[in-house]
């Protein structure tokens, strides 16, 4: 089989995996989160902006606990994340399969409470029941709510599809017949549930939650946080979409969460007083890591690459296509520049669109690594925010410093591929 061949067969495997149902409910569901993750954000970064003295300047003029307020929106958006994942994906998927959508995703939430603890620990020791702990509710249970979406959407969707439901008479109004179809399905969706609660504590003494975070999330999440991790994650990214496949979205459908996960559990360490600087139990690679400084321009950190092209460009291909995809491409848009140049099957520029990405992952990681940047907390900013900014929001001037340095990297890197692109068109018109 010749490389080409087995290219092909990779790129096939990858779009047929991106059409699976299951896949595409959790990207789009993921999706879902965006806004609660990102108003959350705003005020998470209102209460700790990364200036030198903001905390004291505040204190002065409001007072102590002057941020209690931002935190209470913070920790009410990213502490019910797993709530908001089971209800969007299995909204979702419901919907996409013409299904009652909305009676199957309130369905899915009360599930996800059935298998989740129902009681905590108090500061003395002592239980306090009858309670929806946020330590599940939160990034800690998001692959479980993931596992919950998918049962409950392909039992909702068979019972309505082979009519297992009560059937009303046409005069009822649709929306008690709607409720009334939910039912049996409710009955099933619940007692599926309950028996997965008990076996649970039966056999292992610990909650469906609990055993899917030791068992899944936390080798995921570890795994994610290593370099060879993020190559991985940012190279497939890359090759997909080289490959006309929206290689972030998908790659982005299945990593996301865990990168997620991740950035939370640097907020609690946070929240419990600690420094993230030098502290083993930070993780390094987290969502903003990926969306925000390996992705400067968009995918590929093609803005490198229109940098490039505005120095040394002389086809009045490359310099038209490069105006016109520069402001996009500020706002990290760069649909113009990967299928208007094109990038996509374009064999000149496959090697910097995998490289430059991969290469700005590895500053990246070191430089947390080494305490240059601290590692990143729950702290999001808009994904079209524009490079230097969203470092500098984010991780103060270091981590504008960086988006700098992978910047100057990737115009650098792809200077001679813009130079060779740029003379076959240049041939071309002279022709």
């Amino acid at each position: 089989m010749s490389k080409q061949e087995l290219f092909d067969k990779f790129v096939d495997l990858m779009g047929r995996f991106a059409e699976i149902k299951e896949v595409a409910a959790l990207r789009d569901g993921f999706i879902f989160t965006t806004p609660f993750t990102i108003a959350g954000s705003l005020f998470l970064l209102l209460a700790n902006l990364p200036i030198p003295g903001y905390t004291d300047f505040m204190t002065s003029i409001l007072g102590q606990g002057w941020a209690a307020p931002l935190n209470q929106v913070a920790g009410s958006t990213f502490d019910v994340l797993a709530i908001i994942v089971v209800l969007g994906m299995t909204y979702k998927y419901v919907d996409a399969e013409g299904c009652d959508a909305i009676s199957a995703a309130v369905l899915s939430v009360s599930a996800l409470f059935i298998v989740m603890k129902s009681s905590v620990i108090g500061p003395s020791g002592e239980e306090v029941t009858g309670v929806i702990p946020k330590l599940w509710a939160g990034s800690n249970g998001v692959i479980t709510a993931i596992l919950v979406s998918i049962i409950v959407s392909r039992i909702f969707c068979y019972c309505e599809k082979n009519k297992i439901t009560i059937k009303m008479p046409p005069q009822v109004p649709g929306g008690v017949q709607r409720a009334f179809a939910a039912l049996i399905p409710a009955v099933i969706i619940f007692a599926t549930f309950a028996v997965i609660y008990t076996l649970c504590n039966w056999i292992a003494n610990m909650t469906f939650p609990e055993i899917v975070f030791k068992i899944l999330q936390t080798p995921l999440q570890s795994l994610s946080d290593t370099i060879g991790g993020g190559i991985i994650i940012t190279a497939l990214q890359s090759i997909l979409f080289w490959a006309g496949i929206h290689g972030p979205n998908i790659v982005g459908g299945v990593m996301n969460p865990v990168l997620l996960a991740n950035a939370i559990d640097n907020q609690h360490l946070l929240d419990a007083g600690l420094s993230l600087v030098g502290n083993e139990q930070a993780k390094i690679i987290t969502i903003q890591f990926t969306d925000v400084f390996i992705k400067s321009g968009g995918c590929g950190m093609t803005l490198g690459f229109l940098i490039a092209a505005f120095l040394k460009a002389k086809s009045s291909q490359m310099k038209s296509i490069s105006k016109l995809a520069f402001i996009p491409g500020l706002f990290n848009i760069n649909e113009p520049i990967i299928f208007g140049l094109p990038i996509v099957f374009n064999p000149y520029l496959l090697f910097p669109f995998i490289v430059v990405p991969v290469i700005a992952m590895i500053i990246t990681y070191f430089a947390i690594a080494i305490g240059f940047m601290a590692p990143l907390s729950a702290i999001q900013v808009p994904w079209t925010t524009p490079p230097i900014l969203a470092g500098l929001l984010l991780d103060g001037w270091q981590g504008a410093v960086i988006q700098i340095i992978n910047l100057l990297m990737a115009t650098i890197v792809y200077l001679p591929f813009v130079k060779l692109q740029d003379n076959v068109y240049l041939k071309e018109e002279q022709e």
